[in-house]
């Protein structure tokens, strides 16, 4: 994917060719400022980073400059390109020395701009997620440090440039675990031994069929057995333990979603693990210690206390059309026995045809009209076909689309995590099923974990809010972070994958984006 160099072996053959070592105190002294017109031809972050350094040189030591150029290079394993950052053009100034004082100063200033734009592409990502993926809804910046924090960061990092780019990297353990994954599978060049997988009808455990053969290849491929068109036991557990790993129902069924997920070839999920590196860099600030969690593309929730799940179960999320925003808020209470306003988008594309049809609707899903001023309306005088300022309230109660409780946090689209009646849809292997908000299986659960760390003073159980039917709301003494998050690829400790779906399609687009910063690298300033 990236051009591979013998780094160590360069640096010793320019070493030994040059007429004299490459060290600090070689270079002579009037060289070692950088004149101010010089930096003024820089992006702003590299005058301001010369500033802070007195307008010195930073790159002169030899030891120095080899480290930046190893650990540019190792950038690869993180799914960024070394190229981007001038990796080639800083090569050749190993190869050339010397003592014109532009030499020296155009060195010191495309170094510095590759380490700058390094640091920062480790620390944030390399794309402005608002620009490519759409669903990114967040009201306030992402947590950032400003410019001068970070060249301070920079300046204070150049003797332990090793250190430096370790702590630039995200610390969660995700990042670190996909990415020693796609380190792993860089260099395995298995392309060669792939075969797609016919399609066909579905597959099940104990059917015989000319397929399991390509199938056992692809999971079992050191377990052969003198049945190979039989898919035995072993094999199915084999298929249960993948589609787990890949978000689908684990049970052993070969059907169309599997099949898609067994023919995704090595340099597919290379690439997929690749996005989802800069996804967890857009993210891992965010990532806080205590938080829930939602798991668009797994279609998960999580809630994690000191660093650890403390609870998990099934969500069900925005579909395509409608998609669950990515955005971080904070839980500030919750309702129990909720009513539901009919959000306008989904009044005039799905509840304006149904009453058309048929005005019991409205009776039978206990739903009232109101005015805006909230005053109940008389459904039969009520134009249907240009019904102007109206809004549908559901009553809370059995039925009602928000279930028995609603977990509240504010946000621009009005999304929130609820109870739903729909716990038959919680088995489907997908489940983008909503208009947005996040359906939770067992919420009443998640809601449960979240008082019990929240401990509300003078608070009445659960079961007596839920039973005396009334709407009630419950604030939170502390609130709780939350964060909609959406990554279609995720690694263990031990280094298993976990590949889910792509409901959005947005993993092509991200890729594009990030082949295309390709041209976005760094410029030499014109020092002639």
């Amino acid at each position: 994917m990236y051009k591979k160099r013998s780094i160590h072996l360069l640096c010793v053959t320019a070493v030994l060719s040059w007429p004299f070592p490459l060290m600090a105190t070689e270079v002579p002294e009037d060289l070692l400022h950088l004149p101010e017109t010089a930096v003024l031809q820089s992006p702003a972050q590299v005058q301001r980073f010369y500033t802070l350094a007195q307008h010195k040189l930073v790159w002169q030591s030899a030891e120095r400059y080899q480290q930046l150029l190893d650990e540019l290079q190792a950038l690869a394993d993180d799914g960024l390109n070394p190229d981007a950052y001038g990796l080639d053009r800083l090569y050749n100034y190993l190869e050339l020395e010397s003592d014109d004082p532009s030499w020296w100063q155009e060195r010191d200033l495309l170094a510095t701009q590759a380490y700058l734009q390094a640091l920062k592409d480790l620390m944030f990502g390399r794309l402005n997620p608002a620009q490519v993926e759409p669903i990114w809804q967040q009201e306030t910046p992402l947590q950032r440090p400003d410019s001068d924090a970070q060249n301070l960061f920079a300046l204070q990092g150049l003797d332990r440039l090793q250190d430096t780019f370790t702590q630039a990297r995200p610390s969660d353990p995700r990042y670190h675990h996909l990415r020693q994954a796609y380190a792993h599978l860089r260099q395995q060049d298995q392309s060669a031994l792939w075969q797609e997988i016919p399609a066909g009808p579905l597959l099940r455990p104990g059917q015989a069929d000319a397929r399991v053969q390509a199938v056992r290849n692809r999971l079992l491929p050191e377990l052969q057995t003198d049945t190979p068109d039989l898919y035995d036991s072993a094999l199915s557990d084999a298929v249960r333990q993948f589609q787990q790993a890949h978000a689908l129902n684990a049970d052993a069924i070969i059907g169309p979603a599997t099949l898609q997920a067994l023919n995704s070839s090595p340099t597919d999920r290379l690439n997929q693990i690749r996005i989802n590196l800069e996804r967890f860099r857009w993210l891992a600030r965010e990532m806080e210690a205590h938080m829930v969690l939602v798991d668009i593309a797994g279609a998960q929730v999580s809630y994690w206390h000191d660093g650890q799940i403390v609870w998990q179960g099934r969500a069900q999320v925005g579909r395509a059309e409608r998609p669950t925003p990515i955005l971080k808020s904070q839980i500030t209470h919750f309702t129990f026995n909720p009513t539901w306003t009919v959000p306008p988008t989904i009044l005039r594309r799905d509840k304006l045809p149904e009453i058309r049809r048929d005005l019991g609707y409205l009776q039978r899903h206990r739903m009232r009209v109101l005015n805006f001023q909230g005053q109940e309306l008389d459904p039969n005088e009520v134009d249907w076909w240009n019904p102007g300022g109206i809004m549908l309230r559901q009553d809370a109660g059995p039925g009602n689309a928000l279930g028995q409780v609603a977990i509240r946090f504010p946000n621009p689209h009005a999304v929130y995590l609820h109870d739903t009646p729909s716990q038959r849809l919680f088995e489907q292997e997908q489940r983008a099923f909503s208009s947005g908000c996040v359906r939770v299986e067992k919420a009443l659960d998640l809601v449960a974990e979240l008082i019990e760390w929240n401990r509300i003073p003078g608070d009445q159980p659960m079961n007596r809010l839920l039973e005396d039917g009334r709407t009630r709301n419950v604030n939170l003494v502390r609130n709780v972070p939350v964060l909609l998050a959406y990554w279609t690829a995720e690694a263990d400790a031990q280094g298993r994958v976990s590949y889910r779906p792509d409901v959005y399609q947005m993993d092509a687009t991200l890729l594009r984006a990030l082949e295309n910063s390709l041209g976005q690298g760094i410029k030499p300033p014109s020092l002639h």
